[in-house]
């Protein structure tokens, strides 16, 4: 009997990323990793096949620290998945509402509760490493007076009761994942044949990770050169063939003060117009590196 697949996530069992991975994954083994960097060296060294990791989320935006990394590290992305973050009150069996002191849940899951607080000012948010965890932590503890703000999945894990449900503030609340695998990005700057030659384009497509089949989206990194105009010229590589950008930021570089890399995510898998953007973007940016081609959720 074939093994179930194994992929690697940040937190504990539980948590909106293991509901993400056996979304995007069905029946796969999910690894639970104490810190985001275990996960992509998990990736890299082959101990997993891939990893699902949050991106985005549409409330409390990037997720700093996984963007760097996908810059940084041997992966690419192979597919994203967009999760509606429903949040719970989680208390050990027996436990009332009337008879909490205190919330426990990651910083960023209390920020997107604040009306509950509002509503029960006599409960105090504290902060958590994991939403997850807080459930597993007032469970397996028997906490009376404490409960947890996660998702269902958590509560299903360590046999939890949802005291309360939905008590997030904003209900278009989603989280973006990617699918992320080993392997090396293509690196338009790193060769610049002559515009439509029958080399430039055969060298792009192997280039690709593969995986790639219906892909219309490519989210890519880039560093532009520190004169004048850079970053017009760089965004101009688009514009000049009608291709949509979904979203643009820029991150510091790691030991480079002062100096940052624009991530952009646009609207084409790879083809023709793709292939030329990216081309001309490596020769006006200090580099590139394309970070996935991939199915839009």
């Amino acid at each position: 009997m074939k093994s179930a697949i194994k992929v690697a996530i940040q937190g504990e069992l539980g948590s909106f990323s293991h509901e993400a991975a056996e979304r995007m994954l069905p029946g796969c083994t999910v690894v639970p990793c104490a810190r985001s960097v275990e996960v992509f060296d998990r990736v890299q060294r082959g101990s997993v096949a891939a990893a699902v990791i949050p991106i985005e989320n549409s409330l409390a935006g990037t997720v700093a620290e996984h963007a760097d990394l996908l810059v940084a590290r041997d992966v690419f992305i192979e597919g994203e998945f967009l999760l509606r973050i429903v949040h719970n009150v989680i208390a050990a069996p027996g436990v009332k509402l009337a008879g909490l002191r205190k919330v426990l849940s990651h910083p960023v899951a209390l920020d997107q509760c604040r009306d509950f607080f509002t509503d029960h000012p006599r409960i105090e948010p504290v902060p958590f490493y994991d939403t997850a965890g807080s459930v597993k932590h007032v469970v397996a503890h028997g906490l009376q007076d404490a409960a947890a703000i996660a998702g269902q999945h958590a509560a299903r894990e360590y046999s939890g009761k949802i005291l309360q449900g939905g008590i997030e503030d904003d209900k278009r609340n989603f989280t973006r994942f990617f699918l992320i695998r080993k392997g090396a990005a293509p690196s338009p700057s790193s060769a610049k044949p002559s515009k439509g030659s029958a080399a430039s384009t055969s060298r792009k497509r192997r280039q690709v990770p593969s995986g790639t089949g219906g892909a219309n989206k490519t989210s890519i990194a880039f560093k532009v050169k520190n004169v004048p105009g850079a970053l017009f010229k760089s965004l101009s590589v688009f514009a000049l063939r009608d291709i949509s950008l979904s979203k643009i930021e820029s991150r510091p570089m790691r030991g480079r003060p002062w100096e940052y890399v624009f991530y952009v995510d646009f609207l084409r898998g790879d083809d023709e117009p793709a292939r030329n953007a990216l081309r001309h973007l490596g020769e006006v940016a200090d580099f590139v590196k394309v970070l996935g081609v991939y199915p839009a959720a």
